[in-house]
């Protein structure tokens, strides 16, 4: 029997489709719904990212996208903020408006950007928003003062700095 050109391009074709099969099936998970803690499934990475370590074992907890005494040290900075939401993976916190009892005609809002996995001063952008009341209950955007922002970014890297320290001294 001769081989001829498009059997062989049948049997190439039905390759390439059982590889792009076997790649996509590969993308599919069976273990069932995972949470937060146990998202690590082991197994197989191609280039070594996620899954196994080098010494063979799994990762134990998530690990943060961003440096982790500034993501402490902003949420602990802004305490007294309430919180509308945080992303640790994408390094935004976002407060939501704060009313000082002494002062209940103005509100602000802070907005923390974390850039960066190290521990550094441009690693960090701080945003705030400032509202005046209008006497007849609603809030008028007003600016703030450009000290206000770099006092708080210089607030949560001292805080970083310090938890940087107690982490060195144990």
């Amino acid at each position: 029997m001769a081989f001829t050109r498009k059997s062989w391009m049948r049997v190439a074709s039905a390759g390439v489709l059982a590889l792009s099969l076997t790649g996509l099936a590969a993308c599919g998970s069976t273990g069932g719904s995972r949470t937060f803690q146990g998202q690590d499934s082991g197994g197989f990475s191609l280039f070594g990212m996620g899954g196994k370590s080098k010494g063979g074992k799994t990762g134990g907890a998530a690990q943060l996208g961003v440096n982790g005494y500034l993501w402490r040290a902003s949420l602990d900075t802004l305490s007294f903020m309430p919180l509308a939401s945080a992303d640790p993976y994408g390094g935004v916190i976002i407060t939501d408006w704060y009313t000082n009892p002494e002062k209940p005609d103005e509100r602000f809002k802070a907005t923390v950007y974390i850039l960066d996995t190290r521990l550094r001063a441009d690693g960090l952008n701080v945003t705030i928003f400032k509202q005046i009341g209008d006497g007849a209950g609603g809030w008028i955007d007003a600016p703030t003062a450009a000290q206000t922002e770099t006092d708080i970014e210089n607030a949560i890297l001292t805080k970083a700095r310090q938890l940087r320290l107690s982490n060195i001294s144990r």
